[in-house]
């Protein structure tokens, strides 16, 4: 090794050699378990305390004298449901009511979930007239006894200027400050691994909007959320994820529509 390392110093001096090494040590493969052998970058690693829950010892002491950690055992699944079609020609919520169409997809969503036949804990339906017309056909499919809730933090709205821009629609600044940061925590209010206390899995369905999905999606992959809208989900979809109790958040599906009819199928 020595006698390469002076010879190579002999062709292409002192100075190249420096180079040499810190292009070798540059190209050298890293051991990793993916398959290109990447090492993320600070910036793209998941963040395990997304959710500022990650579990930390308590101030009780056992009878050992070791601390006990309050650890979540339970998964939590959200199951994410666009409003169907509505008259786009309402002016105000009211008037933005589901067309025949937008009934016909809800019953269908309605019908899908109880084919499926989750546990479901919990409904709840954005405050606006189109989910809540949507959100009370799918109920009528589920057992009477799943509580329903109403949420304005879910209302539809402009949640981060989405890049690239889309010269068609154009919100004002104000507006992703105000609709932003609303949209937000709906999504901290939702989004999150289960409490210790929880010790069964929960299944919620929320009955929002297309742009608040979307952005929910983005958020909870730790993507970038100005990404949400290359996204596009047709009314009545569905869109699950599940939060393990460790904070790992997987997507099952975005969207899904492949139980309706192909000719009621719509992204308005």
């Amino acid at each position: 090794m020595a006698f390469r390392r002076f010879a190579i110093t002999g062709i292409v001096g002192a100075g190249s050699l420096v180079m040499i090494k810190e292009y070798y040590e540059k190209s050298r493969v890293k051991a990793s378990w993916t398959t290109h052998h990447n090492t993320p970058e600070p910036s793209r690693k998941w963040d395990d305390n997304w959710d500022c829950r990650r579990p930390t010892p308590c101030k009780e002491v056992d009878s050992s004298g070791d601390k006990e950690v309050a650890v979540p055992t339970a998964t939590r699944h959200l199951i994410l449901i666009r409003h169907g079609q509505y008259n786009l020609k309402g002016k105000q919520d009211q008037d933005r009511y589901l067309t025949e169409l937008g009934k016909e997809q809800a019953n269908m969503t309605g019908k899908r979930l109880k084919e499926l036949n989750y546990p479901i804990t919990k409904v709840v339906y954005s405050t606006m007239t189109r989910a809540q017309e949507t959100g009370k056909i799918i109920s009528s499919h589920l057992p009477e006894d799943v509580p329903v809730e109403n949420c304005s933090l879910i209302e539809e709205g402009a949640p981060i200027p989405p890049e690239p821009p889309v010269g068609h629609w154009r919100p004002e600044a104000q507006q992703f400050f105000q609709e932003g940061a609303r949209i937000e925590a709906g999504f901290r209010k939702y989004f999150h691994r289960a409490d210790p206390n929880q010790k069964e899995a929960s299944y919620e369905v929320l009955v929002c909007h297309a742009n608040v999905i979307r952005y929910f999606v983005c958020r909870a992959l730790q993507l970038p959320p100005e990404a949400w809208l290359r996204m596009s989900l047709h009314n009545g979809s569905m869109t699950f994820i599940t939060i393990r109790p460790n904070g790992r958040v997987g997507v099952r599906a975005i969207g899904e529509c492949g139980y309706m009819d192909p000719a009621k199928l719509s992204t308005t």
